[in-house]
């Protein structure tokens, strides 16, 4: 059984996007959302990527039985178990950084993480 269609919509809701913005965004059409919504038509992997990126959403989350129960917290699984390891006070300030850079900045920090770790 998919549970794409009752995460999308979840998603769309908490993010106060409508049908009709979601289908601009992704380049698609207002009934497709709803046929994706409502269970009755499964995207291919291009479109569940593009819908993915419109929501600023791993599309792996999208697919998942485990968004359907979902946390009174608002934070996932794999966030509070990083918080946990992290601690809430290198989290919150890894997160207060983050916040203030911009998007091309935050790639060129996660470039320079990645050569620091795996290029030395």
């Amino acid at each position: 059984m998919s549970f794409f269609g009752e995460n999308l919509k979840r998603v769309r809701e908490e993010r106060k996007i409508t049908q009709k913005d979601l289908a601009l965004r992704a380049r698609l059409g207002t009934r497709t959302i709803e046929k994706y919504e409502a269970n009755e038509q499964i995207p291919d992997t291009q479109t569940i990527l593009k819908l993915s990126t419109v929501l600023d959403i791993p599309a792996s989350e999208l697919l998942e039985r485990e968004m359907l129960d979902h946390h009174p917290t608002g934070v996932d699984a794999e966030m509070e178990q990083l918080i946990q390891e992290l601690g809430p006070k290198r989290t919150k300030l890894i997160l207060r950084k983050a916040k203030e850079i911009s998007e091309e900045d935050f790639l060129r920090v996660m470039q320079m993480l990645y050569e620091l770790k795996y290029e030395e």
